[in-house]
């Protein structure tokens, strides 16, 4: 006695599995596609190289002393945070009335990594202060860093209304 042969499957189900196999191809080549759009915007979505900004970015470089004189306020620290994907750049507020500066949209505030010449310009979440500054009182910018290009350690040059201090060191 002869085993039963198979048998074929009917017309309906072979274009069923064809359908499933192309389906699946289409998936993995969406997924892949779209890995490689993240990737890239990652190293280009919230970053530009130095050479790429305006003209308008190029501030008077000052020491922190003088960014007090042309800004009103001094940097208290820049960090690296929420797993190197966010740059925490703190300002303390001198003079309210010469802090205004930093609402100027003319002068967006910025950091440039000094290795790289990359430039960091992204709002976390376009979270910007508004309103009257108040003297004494320590106030914040968190910079999308999604590429992680600034690291702990780098130094960087912070841009602040009118002037840019050289030479900080990120913690």
């Amino acid at each position: 006695m002869n085993p039963p042969r198979p048998v074929p499957p009917a017309d309906g189900a072979r274009h069923l599995r064809v359908l499933g196999v192309a389906v699946g191809a289409l998936a993995v080549i969406l997924a892949l596609t779209g890995y490689l759009a993240l990737r890239a915007t990652h190293h280009t979505g919230s970053s530009t190289k130095q050479a790429d900004v305006p003209a308008s970015w190029h501030r008077p470089s000052v020491t922190t002393a003088g960014l007090a004189d042309r800004s009103g306020v001094r940097i208290t620290r820049v960090d690296v945070t929420g797993g190197g994907g966010l740059i925490d750049l703190r300002y303390q507020v001198l003079d309210p009335d010469r802090a205004a500066a930093l609402h100027d949209t003319a002068t967006p505030p910025a950091l440039v990594d000094e290795t790289s010449g990359l430039v960091v310009h992204q709002l976390f979440m376009d979270h910007a202060h508004s309103g009257p500054y108040k003297q004494g009182v320590t106030y914040y910018y968190l910079f999308n860093d999604p590429g992680n290009w600034v690291h702990r350690g780098s130094r960087v040059t912070v841009l602040l209304g009118n002037a840019q201090v050289e030479h900080i060191t990120v913690k």
